[in-house]
């Protein structure tokens, strides 16, 4: 197997000709769902004692398998948070795949590292948090807001008051699902403040002021939310810094979809206070142009970080060994093993320069704007509420919940575009919408447009 023989070299042929086929390609299908049963019909048994072979896996892969994808970066693929990786960070991937980097410790993968650090600079620069802060990447948001909550947690236990207590921490309905999922792998307790709209220091207050005296005791930490993943909303970071300084919380920002549009002048301010954070999640495999895997915690006290997360052992102590010495990542997250999924970022950064990124984030608000006026246009359609950074919920007049899910499938199965549902909580009821996230600057109001029509 790790030999290099003819059909090896055959093979790798074969996979960069795909490879240079799919960066270089302008257009790109949106695949068709199908069932397991129907792929096992299609491609039979694969894994074998004697193998099928890498031609026959390859082909199989090409004629049925890939196809049965929706690539994130369709330019109609407004679903969920897409992604849009730069053809530069695409390749590097690549490179960084064949180099076989374990990005845990410097003593091994310095080079590597370095350049996530270079990358990691400027993220943390567009935050505005004070020198000193610093961040590692991970595997993705939720990674990077368990890693945060576990410091704050860790932080908090230092007082002998709180070591055997179960902490409390508190955010908005409008947060992201990892956090509530988050909060149970960290035995921790949540309390959420009832409302989508941006959550205000006024409403932590009141929210602070119903906890019994036991809650209030355990509570250590805010989660805030720079850019909610369902409507773009940015909570009113700024208010609820001074609640936590007051409280003497930690304060936490999950700015996992929103952080990149801290690149772009036209919408910085709507991140005031972002500066007063203890810890920021950014995911640059969002609005970063970076592929999967690639998520950010920033810490402004790194020291905090590696108290809660460097792992001993005593085949790790060389890596503690002056002769190592160095920025060892692991020590700052969740997890020891991981490869160095900044680079293709670096990279990217490095290629195109980060005005391109402003400019390429400044599109994909512009998308939104675009998309708010085409639905005030339509006869049939209405907003939902005004368009949030590149999220706009939007709802099709006289359609039922059902009506959505049908009209999601049937675009679907044409290969034409994948818009998925949400809902909208307005007043004591959630109402069933249709959402858009823009990401992607080649899509196009041609794109939009055809969306929408779609509808009628």
């Amino acid at each position: 197997m790790h030999k290099i023989d003819i059909e090896l070299v055959e093979m790798t042929l074969d996979v960069m000709k795909y490879v240079i086929g799919r960066v270089s390609a302008t257009e790109h299908q949106i695949g068709k769902p199908k069932k397991s049963e129907e792929l096992k019909a299609l491609v039979g048994e694969t894994v074998t004692p004697d193998g099928v072979g890498g031609e026959y896996a390859f082909n199989l892969w090409k004629a049925h398998l890939a196809k049965a994808n929706v690539p994130v970066d369709h330019p109609r693929n407004l679903a969920f948070v897409p992604a849009s990786p730069t053809k530069a960070a695409i390749m590097f991937d690549l490179i960084t795949s064949a180099s076989s980097i374990h990005g845990a410790y410097w003593m091994e993968g310095a080079g590597g590292i370095f350049c996530e650090n270079e990358a990691m600079k400027w993220i943390v620069s567009l935050t505005g948090l004070p020198e000193g802060a610093f961040g590692v990447f991970t595997s993705g948001g939720t990674a990077a807001n368990l890693s945060a909550i576990v410091t704050a947690r860790e932080h908090w236990r230092e007082n002998p008051e709180f070591k055997r207590e179960k902490g409390l921490i508190v955010t908005s309905i409008g947060a992201h699902s990892s956090i509530k999922a988050m909060a149970k792998v960290a035995d921790v307790d949540i309390v959420l403040v009832d409302s989508e709209e941006h959550l205000t220091g006024e409403a932590l207050k009141e929210t602070i002021a119903t906890l019994t005296e036991h809650q209030r005791k355990c509570l250590f930490a805010v989660v805030a939310t720079g850019g909610t993943t369902n409507a773009g909303i940015i909570d009113d970071l700024d208010s609820i810094a001074k609640v936590c300084e007051e409280e003497n919380l930690w304060f936490h920002v999950d700015a996992a979809y929103g952080g990149g549009a801290l690149v772009a002048d036209s919408v910085r301010h709507l991140f005031k206070g972002i500066e007063k954070a203890d810890s920021i999640t950014i995911d640059p495999h969002k609005w970063m142009f970076s592929p999967y895997d690639c998520g950010a915690v920033i810490y402004k006290n790194m020291e905090l970080a590696k108290n809660a997360h460097s792992q001993q052992g005593s085949y790790l102590e060389i890596f503690k060994d002056e002769g190592a010495h160095g920025f060892n990542p692991t020590d700052y997250q969740i997890q020891l093993t991981r490869r160095v999924r900044g680079l293709p970022l670096w990279f990217s950064l490095a290629t195109h320069g980060t005005d391109r990124y402003k400019e390429a984030v400044e599109r994909g608000l512009e998308l939104a704007q675009i998309a708010g006026r085409l639905i005030e246009a339509h006869p049939d359609l209405e907003l939902v509420r005004a368009p949030s950074l590149s999220c706009v919920l939007y709802r099709r007049i006289g359609w039922k919940p059902e009506d959505y899910t049908h009209w999601t499938y049937e675009n679907h199965e044409k290969g034409f575009a994948l818009v998925t549902p949400t809902k909208w909580k307005n007043g004591d009821t959630y109402e069933t919408c249709s959402r858009f996230c823009f990401i992607n600057p080649d899509t196009t109001e041609k794109d939009i447009a055809m969306i929408l029509d779609s509808m009628v």
